[in-house]
């Protein structure tokens, strides 16, 4: 059986050889390998998602402290930043430019959630911020130097835990919706730190999809165009890692 990574972006059915037809001349393809997807390429994409992302979250984390409520552009930048995700998965081919507008209504979203966090929890941000980011250079050693290795097995188990967390989660939000009932990830009880460090191992596992299917994706020589797909799937699992390390902390920093 075969298990995709659960980024709505990087799964084997994006990154396969049928994502665009190949010309052909007699049997032989003609190969332009500035018209290829790369692993250089990728993160080259990502870093200036990354940039972008940035100066977005600078706009809503400088409304929230200079006292202008960012609850506008924050939710109106989760919606839309959601809407381009599915765009994409639909329309690869358009990801040169749905990827730019994802990092800037995301970036918007993420700097006003993280400024809500740091009016609350002072300092926490910074430590979320550098948590995903060494998680993140640890996770891409371990798979650049093979000590961890993506099999169909480990595949299919971090798949599995995905698809339960979300499952859970949208289950959660539901029932809550309409009943007083609190689901046991709220609060700060030792149940609820301990679904967070679970969901945080989750989400740092799906990088190593993540880097898995894009390397396929450069093998496979896929067009330019899925390295700004590639690029935005990285980036869905980096600000998930991001907020899970926020929720996380700001449990521990309330128990204290």
């Amino acid at each position: 059986m075969n298990f995709n990574s659960k980024n709505p972006f990087l799964n084997s059915k994006r990154f396969s050889s049928n994502t665009e037809p190949r010309t052909e001349v007699h049997q032989a393809q003609i190969i332009d390998y500035n018209q290829e997807m790369t692993v250089s390429g990728t993160i080259n994409k990502t870093a200036i998602l990354f940039l972008i992302l940035c100066g977005a979250a600078m706009v809503t984390w400088w409304m929230t402290f200079n006292g202008i409520n960012p609850m506008l552009p924050t939710i109106g930048g989760a919606i839309v930043g959601f809407i381009l995700v599915l765009v994409s998965s639909f329309k690869p081919q358009l990801s040169p430019y749905l990827a730019p507008g994802y990092a800037l209504f995301e970036g918007l979203f993420i700097g006003g959630i993280s400024a809500i966090f740091e009016l609350k929890f002072p300092g926490i941000v910074i430590n979320a911020v550098g948590a995903t980011l060494v998680t993140f250079l640890v996770c891409l050693g371990l798979y650049k130097f093979r000590i961890v290795k993506v099999t169909e097995q480990f595949k299919s188990v971090v798949v599995a835990a995905t698809l339960a967390i979300a499952t859970y989660y949208l289950i959660s939000w539901v029932v809550s919706m309409f009943t007083s009932w609190t689901p046991v990830h709220y609060g700060n009880s030792m149940m609820s730190i301990g679904i967070s460090v679970f969901v945080i191992i989750i989400a740092a596992l799906n990088l190593f999809l993540d880097f898995d299917l894009i390397e396929k994706g450069a093998r496979e020589k896929m067009p330019k165009f899925m390295e700004w797909y590639g690029a935005m799937g990285l980036m869905i699992t980096l600000v998930w890692l991001y907020i899970e390390f926020l929720r996380l902390l700001s449990k521990l920093s309330s128990k204290d």
